[in-house]
């Protein structure tokens, strides 16, 4: 076959296995294949130094390996997509573009753009257990849909922690034992590998140096993996160290500790570097294998299985509208103690954007219960809140955060994706994590220059929203508690002081 008659499969930069789209069923030889690095793309967020570091490292190591496989590739720095895109077909003069749908809304609708030349071949998207469409079907006939609903679906229809029509255990859900609050004997936390930055890594820190206050956060020190071979090599050590004792403490937050037993396999999965369902497989192995607790892999399995692929399936049936919605009329901007524009005493909060800054990495319940509670509460704009996160996070994608935030963090969409807002006062905050104590402010405190930020405003939000909460059955004990408030007047006295220093950045 002639190089100009050969077909060019465009790779994304969250599409690099060779197992998956368009490169599954090709030899070197067969096609060429177009990676295009989008200065657009680059200069259109303030990212975090890892979170553009490993997309871009990774994107360059993963044609290294495709070159050095035999396939023909043209890597491309272009001003942006089309502008690669258009340059790669006038260099090649080609007649076939294969490309796997994207995992971003903006790029469908670039390739959708393209389609109307005639050129563009889009295969089926197989990096998740279950696609849009099937999700499409199944929610068809549904009046309403839950994520627990979906989860028994597919664990049932891939016989995943099944023991013939039953869940292995008798029981669905361990969620009950996964509620632990943070231990306290000091324990160590399964280690990870720190990989070692090669000459790829160098010219991409490089690039990333030059792009001055565009970028912030620590640099790239090994901690995400670029390569599948280092992604394997962190799934092999998470169920080798981590799986057992990630259970019990997976809602836990420790300032002193980024991870616990968190997998920090997100960024394999959603690149492309580990695919979902060997994820899982690993998982439901080491139970059959070890003997290990029920609990943290039921757990863990839930994330992946059921959280992860449930929050691509509702994306995807949302959009683009989704974009939009702010149900409770939310327009504070982001904080600038999450931005790095201010300082904070409020422990939490310090710990967790400590964390970011480290790592471009929090956990769930630091996304959700401090940043998430505290956006929420507040009243901060859903839309920039999502680009903050998108950006800021190395596990970021518009899929990824626009269900969490908009929809689980913020309650921005009135209840598509959580039937009640995940709004709470510092209590939770000052049992499920360490933060609390030598803080400066008291969670038992809701008046008062010491109060807790997020006791204050916490019962301010059911105030300011009591009407629309009103026909919430799952709100009803909260309200009843804040209209029993004797003084509530003198709370919503002190939350405008700390909506007014939060927004200057003095709390």
């Amino acid at each position: 076959m002639s190089a100009t008659v050969l077909p060019t499969v465009w790779v994304f930069g969250d599409q690099l296995n060779r197992k998956i789209g368009a490169l599954r069923d090709m030899q070197p030889g067969d096609c060429r294949v177009l990676f295009v690095e989008s200065a657009l793309k680059i200069g259109s967020k303030r990212w975090h130094r890892q979170r553009l570091h490993l997309v871009v490292s990774a994107m360059r190591h993963f044609a290294a390996e495709l070159i050095e496989d035999g396939f023909e590739v043209d890597y491309r720095h272009e001003p942006s997509f089309v502008d690669g895109y258009r340059a790669h077909c006038a260099e090649f003069d080609v007649d076939r573009l294969i490309v796997m749908e994207p995992m971003s809304w903006d790029v469908t609708e670039l390739l959708g753009r393209l389609r109307h030349g005639g050129r563009v071949e889009t295969l089926r998207n197989d990096q998740f257990f279950c696609h849009y469409d099937e999700f499409a079907a199944w929610a068809s006939d549904r009046k309403s849909f839950k994520m627990e609903d979906f989860y028994r679906w597919q664990r049932t229809r891939h016989g995943v922690l099944m023991d013939g029509p039953e869940p292995t255990g008798g029981k669905w859900n361990y969620d009950h034992d996964n509620r632990e609050r943070p231990p306290k004997d000091g324990r160590a936390w399964p280690t990870i590998t720190q990989f070692e930055l090669d000459d790829v890594d160098a010219e991409v820190v490089e690039m990333i140096d030059a792009l001055g206050d565009q970028v912030w956060g620590s640099g790239p020190d090994g901690t995400w993996p670029v390569t599948r071979d280092q992604a394997l090599i962190r799934l092999d050590e998470f169920v080798a160290t981590g799986l057992e004792p990630f259970g019990p403490h997976e809602d836990a937050m420790l300032g002193d500790e980024w991870k616990l037993a968190h997998s920090v396999l997100s960024t394999c999965m959603n690149l492309g570097l580990l695919h979902a369902t060997e994820v899982v497989e690993a998982a439901e192995a080491a139970l059959r294998e070890h003997d290990l607790p029920l609990n943290s892999v039921e757990g863990f399995i839930r994330q992946v299985l059921g959280w992860r692929e449930y929050v691509w399936c509702v994306f995807w049936r949302w959009m683009p509208d989704y974009r939009s919605r702010n149900h409770l009329g939310a327009t504070r901007p982001v904080p600038p103690a999450f931005t790095g524009g201010a300082t904070t005493e409020m422990n939490c909060v310090s710990n967790a954007v400590q964390h970011l800054d480290d790592h471009g990495y929090t956990h769930h319940i630091e996304r959700l219960m401090v940043f998430g509670n505290l956006a929420l509460t507040s009243g901060v704009d859903p839309w920039a809140m999502t680009e903050w996160m998108w950006a800021s996070f190395v596990d970021g994608a518009e899929w990824v955060m626009l269900p969490n935030v908009i929809g689980m963090a913020l309650h921005a969409d009135g209840g598509m994706m959580a039937t009640k807002p995940y709004a709470s006062g510092g209590a939770y905050i000052n049992k499920m994590s360490d933060s609390c104590k030598g803080c400066r402010y008291d969670p038992k405190k809701r008046t008062g220059d010491d109060a807790c930020p997020f006791t204050t405003l916490y019962w301010d939000f059911l105030a300011r929203n009591a009407e629309e909460f009103a026909n919430n059955h799952r709100m009803g004990q909260q309200l009843a508690g804040m209209r029993r408030l004797s003084d509530l007047d003198a709370v919503r006295d002190r939350a405008a002081e700390v909506l007014d220093a939060l927004d200057a950045g003095t709390l």
